[in-house]
């Protein structure tokens, strides 16, 4: 199979184009190669992609999913595509309240012009694209589920997720196109995103320098390790909804669990042999007090469950953490330079 990956240079993104070139597919990947976060972290993720090309294999282009006539073109030279998997999105919770109007750009019509590319596409099958656990918004029942109300956001960020969501409904229910949206909770690990708590935290702690908790560290997550998102990912994309499902199906990946995240910042703090100096402040609106995912609808369909606690995942992380900052290999990664992330927040773990 080819598959078209948005957002390859990103996290999620970088992380689901490898495995499809493991698994033998041909991967067309494109980024726009925004410096929203440290461009030094996607370049190395590029370079790991680029290595994988054997020959033929993958095809990697410097692209915004906004530009129309550039995605036709590069459709146009690249037939034969059966799948989309689109991750390409502005991200970050606090973000939105600086930069609205890249959100609605790049999160809504960025959407809009990957559907109305795979609906001309003879050959596709399905497109996968990534919501988020955000747009269970101000919901305080948990576990959160699929079936669940959502029509309180907290924030922009999750207001153009669900609008995706909704968009994609409409070209289900128009033009029969087979979609599935994933519901991402907390996702975290190797190659991730410096804006990320996790990963902020890391970094302050490794320095010396001050990280900022919510009340105390009490608000709770469901963090889910990278590989377990990329396993739920390449199952979920080799199980196309039918017209029986209406074309269009949502489903949660999470961890089925929520931990504080005080118990995070402990991990971090083992695992790199360091006290993290921390400043207490109340939680934000845009923050949400908990998440916690219900995936008994993922296990069904695909079999899928989650396989790695935060424990092991976090020590996976900051092995990885520290031979990138050092100029090292890691499991899965390459040297590359540290991210220029300051003082972050606990409100940054979501999505």
């Amino acid at each position: 199979m080819t598959i078209l990956v948005t957002g390859a240079a990103g996290f999620v993104g970088f992380h689901v184009a490898c495995a499809l070139r493991r698994r033998g597919d041909r991967v067309v990947a494109v980024d726009s190669f925004n410096s929203y976060y440290d461009p030094a972290l996607k370049a190395a993720r590029a370079t790991m992609l680029r290595a994988l090309d054997a020959p033929g294999g993958l095809v990697l282009e410097t692209l915004d999913i906004t530009d129309r006539a550039a995605l036709a073109d590069l459709l146009a030279r690249e037939p034969g595509i059966t799948g989309v998997v689109h991750l390409a999105a502005q991200a970050g919770v606090r973000h939105s309240l600086v930069d609205p109007y890249a959100y609605v750009q790049a999160n809504v019509m960025g959407h809009v012009t990957v559907l109305e590319a795979a609906r001309t596409l003879p050959g596709v099958r399905h497109v996968v694209y990534a919501s988020s656990s955000s747009v269970y918004g101000l919901n305080e029942t948990l576990p959160f589920a699929e079936t669940d109300p959502v029509e309180r956001p907290s924030s922009l960020y999750a207001a153009t997720k669900r609008s995706d969501e909704l968009i994609s409904q409409a070209y289900a229910h128009l033009y029969g196109l087979p979609q599935t949206g994933l519901r991402f909770f907390t996702v975290y690990g190797p190659w991730g995103r410096p804006d990320m708590a996790y990963y902020g935290f890391a970094e302050a702690i490794a320095s010396g320098r001050e990280i900022t908790l919510y009340d105390s560290g009490t608000p709770r997550r469901d963090f889910t390790y990278i590989d377990d998102v990329v396993d739920g990912v390449l199952r979920v994309l080799d199980r196309p909804p039918h017209a029986q499902d209406g074309w269009h199906r949502l489903l949660n990946i999470g961890n089925r669990t929520s931990e504080p995240v005080s118990r995070l910042v402990e991990l971090l703090e083992r695992a790199l042999g360091r006290e993290a100096v921390i400043r207490h402040v109340c939680r934000p609106a845009a923050d949400v007090a908990a998440t916690w995912a219900s995936v008994e609808r993922m296990q069904a369909l695909t079999g899928w469950v989650p396989r790695t606690g935060l424990d092991e995942g976090i020590a996976r992380f900051v092995a990885w953490f520290d031979a990138y900052r050092g100029g090292g290999f890691a499991a899965h990664g390459t040297g590359g330079g540290e991210g220029e992330t300051e003082n972050i927040g606990s409100d940054e773990i979501l999505r």
